[in-house]
């Protein structure tokens, strides 16, 4: 006959236990459980405790033993569970969606991939949840191939991260045809419980280039809008920027590899004009240049959702949003040095480079 593990208690043990089994924050099952070892410490039996507590006598012996084999530890979780074991392998659904294709498409979705794997869509779902897998996106990249990436790179960061004394670091770039679009039809405004409507097709009503410079210093903007994005149009630009800056700033602008800011004539004017210093950023690196940043935002803000019936009113609206941008500038301040870029590059290249291998082989 089995007879019942006698509990003896130490004062804090019973403190540490009266405290469970009155504690409104801990789970209703450790609440008992503590309550079922006092009880047997006080003397009760097994039958007694389970009418005291109304619960089986059998769960009463059970957490008597456990406490008295491994104490609080054994009263505060249950055994792990066998169960049955799952008819999904979650590892085997990785490698399909990461490794394979589906024959009629570019990529899985979670019906192909449940009817493929044999297993139901939400399975699917919540393993590719699990493993941060998200076939229905891509993300587009572009690496520089310049073969002077590293001393460009150098130069511009440098810039940024230690502008020189007495001197402007000017963004500069050009937003090419910029569009003045009118919808064929009115659209609905905004109102509670629906959003505002826009037709899918448009008119053109013509188109015009936006020639910006972003002084990294103060964050402030000189723009021009232009028709026409020539050598010719970028030098009038530079003479802006120069009646628009003090005298007595050396400048130096930042800009892409585009043939007009490279032009003959450009060269020309910028001898006569040797407070101008030009840095190029390296090709298919447009995300050095951080008036880029500034162009996003007037798309966002202020030019994709509107109506413009005619140029002009695209450029009153540039123009508007130039002089709101530069009445609260933010100055702009780069975290990144040379040394980090470069090393995400290294990377970037030595995975596309392994792919490619893999891909000939």
């Amino acid at each position: 006959m089995r007879v019942a593990p006698t509990i003896v208690l130490t004062a804090e043990q019973e403190k540490e236990l009266t405290k469970l089994s009155r504690s409104n924050t801990t789970s209703v099952r450790l609440a008992r459980r503590a309550k079922i070892v006092l009880l047997a410490s006080s003397g009760y039996d097994n039958t007694q405790i389970a009418e005291e507590l109304d619960v089986g006598r059998v769960q009463v012996g059970r957490w008597r033993e456990r406490y008295a084999r491994d104490g609080l530890a054994g009263i505060g979780q249950d055994l792990p569970r066998g169960g049955r074991k799952p008819a999904v392998d979650a590892q085997e659904l990785v490698r399909l969606t990461t490794q394979t294709l589906p024959g009629h498409a570019t990529h899985w979705s979670t019906r192909t991939m449940a009817k493929t794997a044999g297993v139901g869509a939400t399975t699917v779902r919540r393993i590719w949840q699990a493993h941060g897998l998200k076939p229905h996106l891509i993300e587009t990249f572009k690496v520089s191939r310049d073969p002077k990436f590293v001393e460009k790179l150098e130069d511009v960061v440098g810039l940024y991260l230690s502008p020189p004394e007495h001197a402007l670091v000017l963004c500069c770039d050009e937003k090419s045809q910029v569009q003045a679009l009118d919808r064929t039809q009115p659209g609905l405004p905004l109102k509670k419980g629906r959003a505002a409507t826009m037709t899918h097709d448009y008119k053109r009503n013509g188109t015009t280039t936006l020639f910006a410079a972003l002084n990294v210093l103060d964050g402030t903007v000189i723009a021009r809008c232009q028709q026409r994005h020539r050598h010719d149009e970028w030098l009038r630009f530079l003479k802006k920027v120069d009646r628009e800056t003090p005298k007595d700033k050396t400048l130096h602008l930042i800009a892409d590899n585009y043939a007009t800011h490279k032009h003959p004539n450009v060269q020309e004017w910028l001898e006569k004009h040797p407070r101008f210093n030009m840095h190029f950023t390296p090709t298919s690196a447009s995300w050095l240049n951080m008036v880029e940043g500034f162009f996003r935002d007037i798309s966002e803000n202020r030019l994709r959702r509107r109506v413009f019936r005619c140029v002009p009113e695209l450029v009153a609206a540039i123009d508007e949003y130039v002089a709101h941008h530069n009445s609260k500038p933010k100055p702009f301040i780069w975290t990144a040095s040379a040394r980090d870029i470069l090393q995400k590059v290294i990377r970037a290249n030595s995975r596309l480079s392994s792919k490619q291998n893999g891909a000939l082989h």
